[in-house]
């Protein structure tokens, strides 16, 4: 059985991990390069060579009650929407409450994981780290790789002919910080992600001009919803998602577009999606549309090539006189610490067992936490994952046979492929590892034994708490976080007080119609597949079938 578990990085997910590994009694040793937690939270005024950062006004892209760890809500007079600074108050603040930093080496960079001589017997691995110079080796029972999707900057130079000869200046957004020295200039921004998206609305407040260039388009959102509540509150639901899975998925396009499309119509705004059918390009932005209704920015398609001054775009287009190129073009997960081997098997998420777990190996000793892309909050994430993993560890579940991960995996892999998707749903991935870690709500059963949290479970936004009801680690105030979740949401609003203020709405009206029939079909469901199995065959029990007729 796994004690001693290294953990590599103190990001969110390491942190997370830390926490996991002594809820079930394992031994966790923490690796930081830096000197503090945060992971790319920390920001820093210059970049530093080897550190992911964030620029100085960034937001996050998810609200609070759905950015949580399930059992450390955020303060109830924190925004909706945090600050990179708040967020890492917000870290370090669950560090301190559960004892965290005590098991972490700061300023040690680990060098190399490999495994150890008796690996097949002993499932052990062999970490070697350096701090300040001195080199240590040390034996590990477990690893859980946590320095996630941002290790290293992605710049495709080679995609952008006579980039070489441009004379202008020319970074990728790593190196961003605020929009100081833009002023008076003609930017170029290219990629039109979220990161894109802030940069290009940003630096149009001072320079003369920001072109935005995009290859594939995008849906930009708001974070507000139609009612003002946090977006991602109002569409991650357990009841959204089953309509996604019941409507075929041209249905559900043709009728998201046009949710999309009520705030401003992308195509008029030339940004509509390339693929037709395509939701890997969606990106939070409150700025944008406005900007580009202003003039301020002016969106172009790819960049087809560059002269010396200019910059030649697919449509044949040219602007003149381009002082500075940012290239929003992303990061790559690196995991160089790594044996060979098992770098070449990870290198996508999608190569894992639940993207977590390589299949290939005789002890499940290794794992990697947070190396997904999903569509929604990767706190919640994570730190399921890492009840999971150290459940794994201890011996508490078991994974299927080798072979079986090695089916599924190459199955899973083969869907993604034909959807063309690159997001993994949020709500489908938490019920799934939860499943494994023996944590998913029943919601049938929560509609008989409880039905005012089965109705938030189910139509309400789909929060972490929701993963403490029951099983492993259950939390006893989780459901009391559930039912007051909207009531935080208002909390720091509420700094100019009007009576009778309207009640935050889970789901539309016309939808609160199917209350009834969903809660029948529940109790439907409940006795006539579940409790046979509970409730011994008795002359009651034939009553029972006799008067609901199963």
């Amino acid at each position: 059985m796994v004690r001693r578990v290294a953990i590599v990085g103190a990001g969110v997910s390491g942190l997370a991990s830390i926490k996991c590994c002594l809820d079930e009694g394992l031994e966790p040793t923490c690796f930081e390069k830096s000197d503090g937690i945060g992971g790319l939270w920390q920001f820093t005024e210059t970049p530093q060579k080897g550190r992911i950062g964030v620029y100085r006004s960034v937001m996050t892209n998810t609200s609070k009650e759905m950015t949580c760890f399930s059992d450390f809500p955020f303060p109830e007079d924190c925004p909706n929407y945090l600050r990179h600074s708040a967020l890492l108050e917000y870290l370090r603040a669950y560090a301190k409450h559960f004892c965290l930093l005590d098991y972490i080496r700061f300023q040690t960079t680990v060098c190399s994981i490999r495994k150890h001589p008796h690996f097949t017997a002993t499932g052990q691995w062999v970490v070697d780290t350096e701090t300040n110079g001195e080199q240590t080796s040390e034996i590990f029972d477990g690893v859980m790789v946590c320095s996630g999707h941002y290790a290293e900057i992605n710049l495709p130079l080679d995609s952008f002919p006579g980039i070489e000869n441009f004379k202008g200046r020319y970074f990728h957004s790593w190196e961003y910080r605020d929009q100081k020295g833009f002023e008076g200039q003609k930017v170029l921004v290219v990629g039109a992600g979220n990161t894109g998206g802030d940069l290009a609305a940003e630096i149009s407040r001072t320079a003369a001009k920001v072109f935005l260039s995009t290859r594939s388009g995008a849906w930009v959102i708001s974070r507000i919803s139609e009612a003002g509540w946090p977006v991602d509150m109002a569409w991650t639901t357990r009841f959204y998602e089953l309509i996604e899975k019941l409507l075929p998925e041209g249905t559900i396009y043709k009728l998201m577009a046009k949710k999309m499309n009520r705030w401003f119509n992308h195509e008029n705004y030339g940004l509509i999606p390339v693929k037709s059918n395509s939701w890997t390009s969606l990106i939070l932005n409150d700025e944008l549309p406005s900007c580009i209704l202003c003039g301020t920015v002016t969106v172009k398609p790819n960049v087809k090539r560059f002269t010396d001054t200019s910059a030649i775009f697919e449509d044949e287009t040219v602007e003149e006189n381009i002082d500075t190129v940012i290239f929003t073009t992303g990061y790559s997960a690196t995991f160089p610490f790594l044996e060979e081997s098992l770098r070449d098997a990870c290198r996508s998420s999608t190569s894992l067992y639940k993207h977590i777990f390589p299949p290939h190996l005789e002890k499940p000793t290794l794992a990697f936490v947070g190396f997904i892309v999903l569509a929604g909050p990767i706190l919640p994430a994570v730190e399921l994952q890492a009840r999971w993993i150290t459940r794994v560890f201890n011996g508490s579940s078991e994974l299927p046979p080798m072979s079986r991960l090695i089916s599924e995996v190459a199955k899973r892999k083969n869907a993604l492929l034909k959807k063309d998707k690159t997001r993994i749903r949020f709500v489908s991935y938490m019920d799934e590892i939860a499943a494994c870690l023996g944590v998913k709500p029943n919601v049938p059963l929560l509609f008989l034994s409880d039905p005012k949290l089965a109705w938030m479970v189910f139509f309400g936004p789909c929060t972490s708490y929701q993963y403490r009801l029951t099983g492993p680690g259950k939390w006893r105030e989780a459901r009391g976080a559930i039912l007051t979740q909207w009531d935080r949401v208002l909390r720091p609003l509420k700094t100019r007080v009007v009576e009778d203020s309207p009640q935050p709405a889970t789901v539309p009206h016309w939808l609160k119609a199917l209350a009834l029939p969903i809660f029948l079909g529940a109790a439907w469901i409940i006795l006539k597949y579940l409790l046979p199995a509970w409730l011994p065959r008795t002359n009651g029990w034939r009553v029972l079938n006799s008067f609901c007729g199963i």
